[in-house]
């Protein structure tokens, strides 16, 4: 029975996490890369060499943050696949331990009596059900997918692209470092804002003040990367 459990987990789709790994990627690549833009257009007013930083940021955070989605994302799943494995032993080497298990969490939530003799030994007399109860109340491990690594990895990389390109663009289009860096500084901002305010839209949290914080997180990034072009800048070298 308990590789019956195996061959029906393997079709098991988690809950997708691209909220999670679109804003990681986005607010990332948007912060690093504007507090990047406001260091060097501090220190200089050179537009090649501020595009050439800006790109070359861009380019790197893409692929560090796809990286680090990838390896962590398959450690969560290497880590699921091993709790899974300690599961089937205890079920079939310890049924009366997986019953307690059981009854513990059953308790927590105020069941007593026959009500939770009876529900627990059901529960437990079914190793697909022990295993899926076992797995998400005792060990609270959530289903890693095997596409999921990869999932993440593009994800993370498409929105720290998008992200990092946000406070590029007005270089494109202006031709005083001064003023790209004021636009940049304006929609980089309201682009902030409005990740935080899909972010509470689609989860939980007031929508305003989810944005404001994404926003001030971002601007306040953004400001050391000023103060720090600024100081270097101001030193003769």
């Amino acid at each position: 029975m308990l590789r019956n459990y195996s061959s029906k987990t393997s079709s098991v789709v988690p809950r997708s996490t691209f909220l999670s790994d679109f804003i990681l990627g986005s607010q990332d690549g948007l912060v690093n890369v504007l507090g990047i833009i406001l260091g060097v257009s501090a220190a200089t007013s050179d537009m090649r060499i501020l595009l050439v930083a800006a790109l070359a940021a861009l380019g790197a955070e893409s692929v560090s943050m796809g990286a680090v989605a990838y390896t962590s994302t398959l450690a969560r799943q290497k880590q699921y696949y091993r709790d899974v494995e300690k599961e089937k032993n205890e079920i079939k080497n310890t049924p009366g331990h997986v019953l307690d298990s059981i009854k513990k969490i059953l308790k927590s939530w105020e069941y007593k009596g026959k009500e939770l003799d009876n529900l627990a030994s059901g529960i437990a007399k079914n190793p697909n059900a022990a295993m899926e109860f076992l797995m998400s109340f005792e060990r609270k491990s959530i289903p890693v997918d095997k596409s999921a690594p990869f999932r993440s990895f593009v994800t993370v990389i498409l929105a720290t692209v998008l992200g990092s390109a946000i406070p590029v663009l007005p270089f494109l289009f202006v031709k005083s470092v001064y003023a790209g860096a004021i636009v940049s500084v304006v929609i980089s901002g309201i682009a902030l804002f409005c990740i935080g305010f899909y972010e509470a839209k689609t989860t939980v949290g007031s929508l305003w003040r989810s944005g404001l914080q994404m926003l001030i997180i971002g601007l306040a990034a953004g400001l050391v990367g000023y103060l720090i072009g600024h100081l270097i800048g101001a030193v003769p070298i």
